[in-house]
């Protein structure tokens, strides 16, 4: 049993206050989010607002006025303040009304309980290197628990995570392999230009590279230049952008990417 937050509990931590609140949000069904927080000097938490996820102003995140994208916050107030005292976290402020319905049977599917577990992660990564489809990597995990419902997360948090993985699987090896493209590229005609920006690690962030014809054709028909981030298909999870403007025909021509 997942007691209900009263005014005067007690928390030695951030984590176990938020854990808390979660797994009481998950019983009722409702999700949870942190609201606001406040550090210390000492960078420790002096004071936070957890609310449930539906809580806040409705934003329209949509340029198509004719097309709205549908919200879900509804305005209400359902929030728990907590304050640190005597080294612990303290409520001081408890709302627990809700003006929505709640869905307990659901709840595990909320954006703040969902997770993909190591071990999940690991299968993803095995299945993605051997060029396993994604939607077939994650009916296998569903084939494994039984059913859809008894995963903790969905298909689109496994396409999340691969993402992630794969651009940090463009390593130092990959990185040196298009550095030494492009120097042979280089070689063989002075005008082509490319420039890399690297993390830290050595890991690829950003390349921009231009050929010869496009830098000839920017001089005449540089006037007009769009910059498209449509194309993120590549196998690294990382944006193509080219750079595009147009001829004396009418038609698109390359200026660099």
């Amino acid at each position: 049993m997942i007691e209900e937050p009263k005014k005067g509990m007690e928390f030695n931590s951030l984590e176990d206050l938020l854990s808390y609140y979660k797994s009481y949000g998950k019983k009722c069904g409702f999700g949870v989010m942190t609201k606001r927080t406040e550090r210390g000097e000492d960078q420790t938490i002096r004071y936070v607002t957890l609310a449930c996820a539906r809580g806040g102003k409705a934003r329209n995140r949509t340029f198509n006025v004719d097309n709205p994208r549908p919200t879900g916050k509804t305005k209400y107030k359902a929030k728990i303040n907590a304050l640190r005292s005597d080294g612990k976290l303290r409520l001081t402020t408890v709302h627990n009304i809700h003006n929505h319905s709640l869905s307990p049977k659901k709840s595990h599917f909320f954006r703040c309980n969902r997770e993909v577990s190591d071990a999940v992660k690991r299968v993803l990564d095995t299945n993605d290197m051997a060029g396993v489809q994604m939607n077939k990597s994650f009916g296998s995990l569903v084939i494994g628990t039984g059913r859809f419902e008894n995963l903790p997360f969905l298909e689109k948090d496994c396409r999340n995570y691969i993402d992630k993985a794969r651009h940090l699987r463009l390593g130092s090896g990959g990185t040196g392999a298009l550095r030494e493209y492009f120097v042979r590229m280089q070689y063989k005609n002075l005008g082509f230009f490319a420039l890399m920006d690297l993390d830290d690690d050595g890991r690829l962030k950003n390349v921009f590279w231009a050929d010869p014809r496009s830098r000839a054709a920017y001089q005449y028909f540089g006037d007009v230049v769009t910059f498209n981030t449509t194309y993120l298909t590549n196998k690294y999870g990382m944006p193509f952008a080219p750079f595009v403007g147009v001829s004396h025909h009418g038609q698109s021509i390359l200026l660099g990417a």
